[in-house]
């Protein structure tokens, strides 16, 4: 089974940057999307970005221009380039894969969280 290891968090004022990493380790037979997602306090979490093992890529209109998604398939690694960052992108961030298991089905896994906040 695959699990994710994300790292990246930390506390920056308004208009700064971060990058969020997240590495799988563990064995699959196949790793779909991978993407990340955030919890603000008191709030459901939310999709943030993913992105396909074509490089196909999907945005929350809030980060779009703002949050760039990338991935290293050789590395089994995900990435959130975070510009530009609000205090309303406060939150936990989680990675997220969609994997086949080596039995051939479909499983979810996700990984710890980071937290992220961003003071004005």
């Amino acid at each position: 089974q695959v699990q994710l290891v994300a790292s990246g968090g930390g506390l920056v004022q308004a208009g700064e940057s971060l990058r969020l990493s997240c590495a799988a380790s563990g064995i699959a037979f196949r790793i779909n999307a991978m993407g990340w997602y955030r919890q603000a306090p008191a709030k459901q979490r939310e999709l943030v970005a993913t992105i396909t093992n074509g490089g196909n890529t999907n945005y929350a209109d809030s980060v779009k221009d703002r949050f760039t998604i990338s991935r290293d398939s050789a590395k089994n690694s995900v990435y959130l380039q975070m510009n530009t960052l609000k205090p309303e992108d406060t939150g936990v961030y989680y990675c997220y894969a969609n994997t086949v298991a080596l039995d051939l089905r479909p499983l979810e896994v996700w990984g710890q969280g980071t937290l992220v906040t961003v003071s004005s």
